[in-house]
């Protein structure tokens, strides 16, 4: 399989995986959210080890050592984005697998089982992108939208649109459910690698909030912030976040 392969075969081997974890009743609550992040990891793991035994391996949960920051190609993993949606039994979870190559997000899988029927957006298979809304929707966190999406949706004359996981938000706006994806509170590097792959491969704009690209495989796997968005608002957004910073 190729890469590309590689990362939609196991993102959807692993959603599925997390579908009958919670079929099974066995758990509850936490419990859930839990066991299905400890048993996805464990496939995906041990799956990339087996299929790509010489490149470096990140995951949210699987503890990490030194021995990737000397590779240059490294899968970024999240077997669960959204635990607490896996386990509310929403729709707005993900499953995320990419691979950073140099640092860049270059290849990557972002499944979302919770869909009806389950879909995988992949980098090596775009689809067109849906017509855009006359009124710009950004998606946000549905408990703590960030200040600078709030300002900017106000600013746009824009509609804030609560949501779950960060691959959830990231794959709205390649679906076409929202065009800008603003995000200010802080993420790790497995929670935007796989969605900034497939974004940027559907044609969107991907950067941190001032316009600098995302770069990946640090020592230091926190990450600040993110855009993804349709590239006609790439300029306006950036230029108000850069605003919003200024002293008046």
């Amino acid at each position: 399989m190729t890469d590309a392969q590689l990362a939609a075969h196991l993102a959807a081997v692993a959603g599925r995986i997390l579908l009958e974890v919670r079929a099974s009743g066995m758990f509850e609550g936490k419990s859930l959210g839990k066991a299905g992040d400890q048993t996805a990891n464990q496939f995906l793991v041990h799956a990339l080890r087996q299929q790509r035994p010489d490149d470096g391996l990140l995951s949210e949960e699987s503890k990490d050592t030194a021995e990737r920051l000397g590779k240059s190609r490294v899968w970024i993993v999240d077997p669960v984005d959204g635990t607490r949606e896996y386990g509310e039994e929403r729709a707005d979870w993900a499953v995320h697998v990419g691979l950073a190559i140099d640092g860049v997000a270059t290849v990557g899988a972002v499944a979302l089982p919770g869909l009806d029927g389950g879909i995988v957006l992949r980098t090596d298979q775009p689809r067109p992108l849906p017509a855009p809304a006359a009124r710009p929707r950004l998606v946000v966190s549905r408990t703590r939208p960030a200040a600078e999406a709030v300002a900017v949706a106000e600013a746009l004359d824009g509609e804030l649109v609560g949501m779950g996981s960060a691959g959830a938000k990231a794959m709205a706006v390649v679906l076409g459910e929202a065009e800008i994806y603003l995000h200010s509170g802080g993420q790790y590097e497995w929670d935007s690698c796989a969605p900034v792959a497939v974004a940027a491969a559907h044609g969107l704009h991907c950067s941190r909030i001032d316009g600098s690209p995302m770069v990946y495989n640090q020592a230091d796997t926190w990450l600040p912030d993110l855009l993804i968005c349709r590239p006609e608002w790439a300029a306006p957004v950036l230029e108000l976040v850069a605003a919003l910073g200024k002293p008046d």
